[in-house]
């Protein structure tokens, strides 16, 4: 240390000395900067500018030296990013004692301060960012830590930017108490900066000379900060402060908001109020320029095309909406029953809208527009169902009138939470690019949406609901009229009509959740009305609930009235929550009962209150005198019951997924399974029929878990999450673990959020649930999964579990003996055997759990009996069913034993010829030929069902398992024994080889006739699960309908796409052979695909295909005018983009994250690898750059939909995205490095990359931060050679604040 201060001195002195001679001699400054050079170990010098800066501030502060400094800075001597620092530290605080300096070092910077070439201070790189560092204090001021030569730029750069404007506002007069200058600005002329003369003169002259000096050096700096910001330098370095340092940038922001807010009064300032308007714009070109490609080149037009519209009040269901489809097949799948999936789609839904909102561009009218549109179709489709055990027009109201405000709701209050939270430019007026606010879209396109009538025709169902919302507005309006023209009421003995459409219902239910007022009703031509005598009306029912809120005892009659009439307030809601926890035994039953009717079903405008109740009832409080051991829940039996069966229908197990609980009602249910199943029946029960009352423990146990494994899907064998494609495990349906870590999860974030609303889990404990907690339980779920991974082993007397299966076999044997006659199939009983005599064996008085374990041995002794000829099929269907009579939830083991050994093929086939086994031969040819109309009308081609000389067979287990599913009567209070059985069924005989399904089909509409067109289209489905070329041809004909045909003769881009197409217009024509939707046939088919990554591979070959289609349509158009404007090219482009929401739609359906990650890490590399054959003859580069378009569009889109665009993510989802595009990003890393080959065109390459990271630069800013830098180092230099220098620097620019030095350096270069 000491040796290096010595030669610091040592140089001080020589350098000081050449000076002071140069100075003598009045040598040039060249001179100078030759002579002072000698002394330099190195150029640039750190150590002589900080000599030469001290020296010069201000013992020595001659023009002369002046001029050597700018000689030194000119001729590399001196590094002049250093040199500014050193000056600005020095001479802005004392710029009022130094005028003339200031003057000086203004007129420097002005020349100097973009003079930046780290390549030239390679050797010396370190000392000079420390130097700058120390000098302005950037660690300090920024809390960072400066490592890098262009970090120091940018730092240095936006500081003297608020150095300049803060002391100038200081020479001014204008105190800014409210900015914190401190922060940012990092020299101060408080106790530095006397107002005199440092010699010590009076000259009044020299005075009046320096008060002018100062004055004009105060516009000078202006005019400095105006120039500066001109350039496009400064707006690169300003957008890296923006991007990385947003509240450091919004204080320079506020500072030139305060400056304008103030009036500049003095002549001598009003040449400042031009300057500042010259520099806000420059601001304000920072913060919208956008980056864009070049615009005269094809992939800049591609990136630049212009934004989706969602429709025209002519066409609002066929066209114009196709860049909107993933809404459309996102609600559309999200009616499929057979699954579950456990995120609301309240949250699914609001996301979906602002991506999309972002993606295609549009204003908040056009997007809530569109969001409406496909809403309206969802329903329109269900006016001719399907009759069958799926969800129903129940359900797609429930998303129309429930869900879709609430995410409304979400995304509106997004906005509110952004715009007060954080440090937006909005806040200090016109620095931010302002839209339409999201609330006045909103009400716009509610205000519209009349004009679309083919769209509000209200189905027959809801008919009476939005003639009552129309008769309810024009009611108000009469009566607001009546009150200003001072009338109390209209005429006695009158009453107002009004016919009503979806828009009144739409409007009510966004009323009650105050997204809008009753101000609505006045809207031009909201409702048409007139007044009538009430003798001409039908009398209107009256509501029951008023009764019920005065207090009338819950009786039969108000009951009833109170199940099939919906509530319409929170507190009628409330009230019935209280009953069913305090009230008798009787009103708690009646209150549960009430509570899942039609107030759950279709009172829309306060459905999530009442699910919310639900959910919170399926965990009542513990009572504060309950000290004994006996469970509380033991005394809610019957509430609870009612519950789990009244929620257990279609419908309101739908609603409950809609609304994301299902985490919260599989947590609930976990301890009713324990403390139900763990309780000893009573033994009067030991009697051979089982009481129908639901209260009963084995039946309160049955329908707890019945409901939780529906929930779960476990009919879902692991062996089937085994099966490899190409050495790759696919993964199956999510075990029961995961549903309580996603409750667990949802908890903690609510617990960490201290404005959120928690209502929403309010309802379970918030302690977190984990299945240890449950013996009971646990010891199930383990034992199911090791019947199902392997064989059991034969019955034992010492084995207490095998002693319990004996006495069940010894039941079911007695009761098939002493019956001797087939099982009575039309009884109506829910839970009980034909006969109730009571000789015989008495039935165990066991826990339901230890009955339950027994179970997989008893089907084991009388299934291998059977296949052994000791037992006949019939008594062996008999004796399955009286077991289930006996516990219900028997049902579970059977479905899983039996779907374990369908699986394991092990076991013969039998003849279903109608004499041992039920016969489908009756229908089965007819049923084999609507199968193959079905198909061929998507163009999927299958193979025979049956011939003359082949048997029907099935495996012994399916056969079983049908032949017992057709013995449960249909009804109603057997539905939670069906809705388990039915999805069990059809997931079995997908795992048999073709026919099965349509076999067992055949079956089931012999025996349900109004169900036949159902089963005939669910059986058509078994086809895509593991034939690879149906499913390439179902997702082609899935493209021609939305597109067009693929390969039409004449050419037509205004060829119009059609949602309706794809989804149809209704689930199934009216004719007499059911016809469904190439796309709704695919919804509901492809997460049975076995090889779902086959999807993958099929998109991208369409995608591609149609891509280069649609290009050479382009190049061909006979229209010369046509085939060279912007604005065919632009519809080339927008017809690409459809063509890839469609493909990212349907795979993200298919495949979900799993999907996608793939298609990221393998599908899009393969497709670059890959060399294609041109189909067209010569293929033209453009159809190379629009297939490349098309391909980053649909990778884009499909992550987007998956991972979002926002960075305000969990960790766990930010990881995952980080993880997968930063893979992506690195192979084409390594590509555009040489390290690796492909086969694709040039052409295609060069258009993917380029329009992949345009894409992400415009619309997913986010997903660059989060790649590594040296990968986007190769990226930019691979698009540097492509002299594509914009959008370099823009993908740097996004890269976070690792980033900052590395734009630096690379705007220095092409800048």
């Amino acid at each position: 240390m000491e040796v290096m201060e010595g030669r610091r001195s040592k140089m001080e002195r020589q350098v000081l000395e050449t000076v002071k001679r140069c100075q003598e001699r009045n040598e040039s400054p060249l001179i100078w900067a030759m002579e002072v050079g000698k002394w330099a170990s190195q150029m640039p010098s750190s150590e002589l500018a900080e000599i030469l800066v001290s020296h010069l501030c201000f013992r020595n502060n001659s023009p002369s030296l002046w001029k050597f400094l700018e000689q030194a800075l000119y001729s590399g001597l001196l590094f002049p990013l250093q040199v500014l620092s050193l000056l600005s530290a020095r001479v802005i605080p004392n710029r009022r004692s130094q005028p003339e300096a200031y003057r000086l070092y203004l007129e420097l910077l002005s020349r100097y301060a973009f003079s930046f070439n780290p390549q030239a201070a390679s050797d010396s790189e370190e000392k000079i960012i420390k130097s700058i560092d120390l000098a302005l204090r950037l660690s300090q001021i920024y809390e960072v830590r400066v490592v890098e030569l262009g970090q120091a730029f940018v730092l240095f750069f936006f500081s003297i930017m608020i150095s300049l404007i803060d002391n100038t506002l200081d020479d001014w007069g204008l105190q800014k108490m409210s900015l914190d200058r401190q922060t940012l600005a990092f020299g101060s002329t408080e106790n530095c900066d006397m107002d005199i003369d440092p010699k010590g003169s009076d000259n009044f002259e020299r005075n009046e000379h320096h008060k002018r000096l100062r004055r004009m050096n105060s516009l000078m700096a202006m005019e400095v900060v105006g120039k500066l910001t001109e350039s496009r330098k400064a707006m690169a370095l300003l957008r890296l402060v923006h991007f990385n340092m947003p509240e450091k940038f919004n204080g320079l922001l506020q500072r030139l908001q305060f400056i304008k807010s103030k009036h500049l009064s003095s002549l001598d300032l009003k040449p400042a109020t031009q300057l500042l308007e010259i520099i806000s714009a420059n601001i304000e070109r920072v913060m919208h320029t956008e980056p864009q490609l070049d615009k005269h080149q094809l992939i800049g037009m591609l990136i630049d095309s212009g934004s989706c519209k969602p429709g025209s009040p002519h066409n609002s269901g066929s066209s114009h909406s196709t860049c909107w489809v993933p809404l459309d097949i996102y609600m559309e799948n999200a009616m499929d029953g057979k699954q579950l999936p456990a995120k609301s789609a309240i949250d699914v839904l609001a996301d979906v809208i602002i991506t999309l909102q972002v993606l295609n561009q549009a204003t908040w009218h056009e997007t809530f527009l569109a969001l409406w549109f496909s809403a309206l179709r969802l329903v329109q489709r269900e006016r001719d169902p399907l009759e069958g055990p799926i969800p129903h027009l129940q359900a797609r109201l429930c998303l129309l009138l429930s869900i879709v405000p609430l995410a409304i709701a979400t995304v509106l209050e997004d906005e509110t939470k952004s715009s007060s939270s954080s440090h937006s430019t909005t806040k200090f007026s016109g620095y931010e690019k302002v839209h339409a606010p999201r609330k006045h879209g909103f009400v716009s396109s509610l205000q519209v949406l009349g004009q679309f009538s083919s769209l509000l025709c209200p189905p027959a169902l809801v008919v009476d609901a939005a003639n009552a919302a129309a008769t309810k507005a024009a009611i108000f309006i009469l009566n607001s009229k009546n009150k200003k023209n001072g009338v109390d009421q209209h005429g006695h003995g009158q009453s107002i009509k009004a016919d009503g459409n979806m828009k009144h219902l739409i409007t009510e239910a966004c009323i009650a959740r105050n997204l809008i007022d009753t101000s609505a009703y006045f809207w031009p031509d909201y409702v048409s009305s007139s007044v009538i005598s009430q003798s001409e009306t039908s009398p209107v029912p009256k509501s029951p609930w008023p009764t019920f809120m005065e207090g009338a005892p819950l009786n039969g009659s108000l009951i009833s009235s109170l199940v099939t009439t919906p509530a319409s307030s929170l507190a009628e809601i409330e009230k019935l929550y209280n009953i069913a926890l305090n009230g008798s035994e009787e009103e708690k039953s009646a209150a549960a009962e009430i509570l899942c009717g039609a107030s759950l079903r279709s009172g829309w405008n306060i459905q999530e209150h009442v699910v919310h109740f639900l959910v919170k009832l399926l965990s009542p409080p513990l009572p504060p005198n309950n000290d004994g051991p006996r469970s509380h829940l033991v005394d809610y039996m019957p509430m609870l019951s009612a519950i789990i069966f009244g929620a257990s229908s279609v419908d309101v197990v739908h609603i409950l997924t809609l609304h994301g609980v299902i985490p919260e009602v599989a947590g609930s249910l976990l301890p009713l399974c324990e403390v139900f199943g763990s309780l000893e029946p009573p033994t009067s029960s030991n009697k051979m029929s089982v009481s129908n009352e639901p209260s009963t423990y084995y039946m309160a146990f049955s329908l707890a878990f019945l409901f939780l494994l529906r929930l779960w899907k476990f009919y879902r064998p692991p062996l089937e999450q085994c099966i490899t494609e190409n050495g790759k495990a696919v993964v199956g349906e999510l075990p029961l673990e995961y549903l309580l870590l996603l409750r667990n999860y949802r908890i903690a974030s609510s617990q960490n959020k201290t404005n959120s609303n928690t209502d929403h889990i309010e309802s379970v404990s918030a302690k977190p649930i984990y299945i240890d907690s449950y013996p009971k339980l646990r010891a199930w779920y383990f034992q199911n999964k090791s019947c199902i991974a392997s064989t059991l082993s034969g019955l034992s007397t010492g084995n207490p579990v095998h002693q319990v299966a004996n006495q069940i076999l010894n039941m079911i044997f007695w009761k098939i003996t002493k019956s001797g006659s087939p099982l009575d199939t039309s009884s109506p009983s829910s839970g009980s055997p034909t006969s109730t005599e009571e000789d015989g064996p008495g039935r165990p008085t066991l826990p339901a759990w230890e009955v339950l374990e027994s179970i997989p041995f008893v089907l084991e002794a009388i299934l291998t009996a059977c296949a052994y000829g000791r037992l006949s099929s019939r008594d062996l269907v008999t004796g399955l069913r009286y077991l289930i009579d006996f516990l219900p939830a028997s049902l579970a083991a059977i479905i899983s034993y039996f779907s374990a050994e369908v699986t394991r093929g092990i076991w013969k086939l039998v003849p279903m010829n109608g004499i041992d086994w039920p016969s489908p031969a009756a229908i089965l040819r007819s049923v084999e030929s609507e199968i193959k109309e079905i198909l061929a009308a998507v163009g999927v081609t299958v193979p025979s069902c049956s011939s003359a000389d082949s048997p029907m067979m099935l495996p012994l287990p399916m056969a079983a398992f049908v032949s017992l599913t057709i013995t449960f009567k249909l009804d109603k209070n057997l539905e939670y024994i069906h809705s388990v059985a039915g999805p069990a069924l059809e997931n079995c005989a997908s795992n048999c080889p073709w026919p099965s399904m349509p076999i067992i089909g055949c079956l089931w509409a012999q025996k349900v006739r109004r169900w036949h067109d159902f089963i005939v289209v669910s059986s058509s489905r078994s086809i895509f699960r593991q034939n690879k070329e149906a499913v390439a041809q179902l997702l082609r004909s899935c493209f021609t309908s939305f597109l067009g045909s693929l390969h039409n003769p004449t050419p037509s881009l205004t060829n119009q796409s059609c949602v309706n197409g794809l989804l149809g217009f209704t689930i199934s024509s009216c004719s007499v052979r059911p016809f469904v939707a190439p796309g709704f046939l695919y919804l509901r088919s492809c997460r049975s695909i076995q090889n779902i990554q086959q999807v993958n591979e099929v998109i991208v070959g369409l995608i591609s295909e149609c891509a280069q289609d649609l290009a050479v349509k382009w190049t061909t158009t006979e229209s010369q005018c046509l085939k060279s404007s912007q604005a065919s090219l632009s519809l080339a482009a927008a017809k690409a983009r459809e063509m890839a929401s469609l493909g990212a739609s349907l795979l993200c359906v298919a495949g979900g994250f799993r999907l996608v990650q793939e298609l990221y890490m393998e599908t899009i590399s393969t497709w670059l690898f890959s060399s294609k054959q041109a189909k067209h003859g010569e293929v033209s580069a453009v159809s190379h750059i629009v297939e490349g378009y098309a391909m980053a569009y649909l990778l884009l889109l499909s992550g987007s939909i998956m991972w979002g665009i926002q960075d305000n993510l969990p960790s766990w989802i930010s990881t995952r995205r980080a993880s997968i595009v930063g893979t992506h990003m690195d192979f084409l890393a390594c590509v555009l490095d040489g390290k690796v080959s492909l086969g694709c065109h040039p052409a295609t390459w060069k258009a993917y990359v380029s329009c992949l990271m345009g894409l992400m630069v415009k619309f997913a800013p986010a997903w660059i931060k989060e790649v590594k830098l040296k990968t986007l180092k190769t990226l930019v230099k691979g698009l540097r050679g492509w002299h594509e220098c914009e959008l370099a620097i823009s993908l740097l620019e996004r890269g976070g604040a690792a980033a900052i030095g590395s734009v630096a350096e690379l705007v220095s270069v092409i800048i």
